[in-house]
């Protein structure tokens, strides 16, 4: 039995009905490279296939990376690790591949005072785990704070809990800066309590653990939450100037350099007698 024939708008047609539109586009021209070179139709599916799959991989982590809100700038490539030399390398590209601890909901907790690398640090983490086809949300730790008090006031926490189980890493920025005067930071607790040995987190601190009484309402809740967090656990101590002041110092210093001798005027300097 002959094979039946389509004319080309009719196999666009299904092409984008099966939602296949790499294929769609490059088919044509692989047809006619295939009748030239004589290939075998395993050959010319397989290629188109390759290609589709291709096309989808880097679709599937443009919307990932989208939907993680991370810093486009601040990748691994841009993270000067000179300026931290506490901080291994090695160590770092060894978590980027997420192998080693996303799948056991391990923990990443970033410390060091303001301006020290942490949030580039873990947003460039957090890129290198997209690239590696996991799901990442990077937040400020008070803002998602501030919604998941809103879901419990709608009752819906557990729902908006459940959300969250998406994202293979949720990257908690600026821990320091939820409040426990803020009546709504007892849900970060539970959202710690909720991904324990399921999910991972990655965080980032101005204070160490000593300091995070002034987090969470009571000490109690301050020492289960710590307790949960360091179980499983890869510490950094970030301990260095601000970046961003070293930054500032620098360029002031190279306009200072830039700068013509006041008391020189076209290049010549005048001598009283």
């Amino acid at each position: 039995m002959n094979a039946p024939a389509h004319d080309n708008g009719r196999l666009a047609l299904m092409l984008n009905e099966l939602r296949l539109p790499t294929i769609g586009r490059l088919w044509p021209e692989f047809v006619e490279r295939s009748d030239k070179e004589g290939w075998p139709a395993t050959r010319l599916l397989g290629a188109l296939l390759e290609h589709e799959l291709a096309e989808r991989a880097k679709r599937r982590i443009e919307r990932h990376r989208t939907e993680s809100h991370l810093d486009p700038t601040k990748t691994l490539a841009t993270f000067d690790f000179g300026m931290v030399p506490m901080v291994s390398k090695a160590h770092v590209t060894a978590l980027a591949t997420g192998e080693s601890w996303l799948e056991k909901g391990a923990t990443i907790l970033l410390f060091g005072p303001p301006g020290g690398g942490k949030s580039h640090l873990g947003s460039a983490l957090g890129h290198a785990l997209i690239d590696a086809g996991y799901r990442v949300l990077f937040t400020r730790t008070a803002e998602l704070v501030q919604k998941l008090q809103a879901a419990r006031q709608s009752l819906q926490l557990p729902s908006a809990l459940a959300k969250l189980d998406r994202f293979d890493l949720i990257i908690l920025d600026d821990l320091s800066y939820a409040r426990k005067d803020q009546a709504e930071t007892s849900v970060l607790f539970e959202l710690i309590a909720e991904r324990y040995e399921r999910k991972s987190l990655l965080i980032t601190a101005n204070q160490p653990f000593s300091g995070w009484n002034d987090v969470f309402p009571d000490p109690g809740m301050t020492i289960a939450a710590i307790d949960r967090l360091v179980h499983h656990s890869t510490i950094f101590e970030l301990n260095v100037e601000s970046y961003r002041r070293r930054k500032a110092s620098d360029k002031q210093s190279a306009r200072r350099r830039q700068l013509p001798n006041d008391n020189c005027e076209g290049g010549t300097t005048t001598m009283a007698s």
